[in-house]
């Protein structure tokens, strides 16, 4: 072989080595390029997936922090309630109650007590119509308000029912 198959041959050789040096440098940019896209890509949906069972961990302890808050609050307003209801029969039976017992006849609604002044004596002084409150509120229903209303009034009457069958 000549001197000038071998120069092209050695040239050739170079330009190709230089060639797939290029392509293999910008072949392993797009692998990086995409290996760091991948890579991204796994991180963002990774913190995602963390911060949605960070998220839902807090919303669980919360909600069974809010239950067990509504629980309680429901049992304490159930005692209340309960307590409120005992105290209504037994307010009769208390030492600061100014009628005799036994003139106190209980109703519960639309008021706790009417309480017939001295009938258990054999004479009647009066009739007296009794809502018991208990606890902080002391306010009237609606209810409770309409008959205090008419009383108030004396829109008050007896009436006798024959039943005739």
């Amino acid at each position: 072989m000549d001197d000038w198959m071998i120069s092209t041959l050695i040239l050739f050789l170079a330009l190709l080595i230089v060639y797939l040096l290029l392509k293999y440098i910008k072949l392993k940019g797009r692998v990086e390029s995409r290996a760091r896209d991948l890579y991204e890509a796994w991180q963002t949906r990774e913190m995602e997936r963390q911060v949605s069972e960070k998220a839902d961990t807090l919303f669980r302890t919360w909600k069974l922090d809010e239950e067990k808050k509504i629980r309680q609050d429901a049992i304490k307003k159930s005692e209340a309630v309960i307590r409120g209801k005992v105290t209504e029969h037994l307010i009769p039976y208390f030492p600061d109650f100014e009628y005799n017992p036994k003139d106190a006849r209980f109703l519960g609604t639309p008021v706790d007590f009417i309480i017939f002044d001295g009938l258990s004596e054999g004479e009647m002084n009066k009739v007296v119509f009794v809502e018991v409150k208990s606890g902080k509120n002391g306010a009237l229903s609606q209810r409770e308000k309409l008959v205090r209303e008419c009383i108030s009034k004396g829109k008050v009457s007896y009436e006798i029912i024959h039943n005739r069958e």
